[in-house]
């Protein structure tokens, strides 16, 4: 037996607290954005996050409501995406504090920073990966705005290689589940595609 849920009946709010308790698990993007006066280093964590295009290479997060990592890349056309990883978790979650606009996250929730390659917005320091990224596009729907940013660099810590590889195991990435839940890797299963010709017949 199952139970139906209306969108229209039951609320934007409570179908979005359905939504993200079933699309499990969510990616964060950890965005760290630069404010126009080009001094102010927002950090917020996107839970709707992902690969948007492989060639050429696109990621996408989605502001829900005009929220400062927007409002910094639309003016400045730049944003870093950083892994968030379980051993950050406190201040992931910090960061995710709606501060003022003129108060950056990056100082007040003391996490060091180190300067990106090929983007002005600054790394964090402590993550494992940084992506880097310049404004593609972006999508306005409903009540949020879907960023579109190419990667125009990508800089990953040499520890968390394996073989030339990043290795989820040593990655250990954070991911968003309902309410207030958080998702660690846990177990890992490893199985290959299946080629077409090598396919079961009976």
């Amino acid at each position: 037996m199952r139970i139906d849920y209306d969108p229209g009946a039951l609320g934007a709010g409570a179908f979005y607290r359905l939504l993200t308790a079933v699309v499990v698990p969510r990616p964060i993007a950890w965005v760290s954005t630069l404010a126009a006066d080009g001094t102010t280093a927002n950090l917020a964590p996107h839970s709707l996050f992902t690969v948007a295009c492989t060639d050429p290479p696109i990621v996408q997060f989605t502001s829900v409501g005009r929220k400062d990592s927007l409002r910094n890349v639309e003016a400045t056309g730049e944003f870093v995406v950083n892994l968030a990883p379980e051993e950050l978790f406190e201040q992931i979650n910090a960061t995710a504090t709606p501060f003022p606009a003129h108060e950056g996250e990056f100082d007040a929730v003391a996490i060091e920073q180190e300067p990106s390659l090929r983007v002005k917005p600054p790394r964090v320091a402590a993550s494992p990966v940084a992506l880097e990224c310049r404004l593609h596009s972006t999508v306005g729907i409903g009540n949020s705005t879907l960023v579109l940013g190419e990667v125009v660099h990508a800089a990953v810590r040499e520890d968390v290689l394996v073989d030339g590889h990043p290795d989820i195991r040593r990655l250990r990435p954070l991911s968003r589940l309902g309410g207030n839940e958080w998702g660690t890797v846990g177990e890992i299963r490893d199985l290959a595609r299946v080629a077409y010709r090598d396919r079961p017949t009976s």
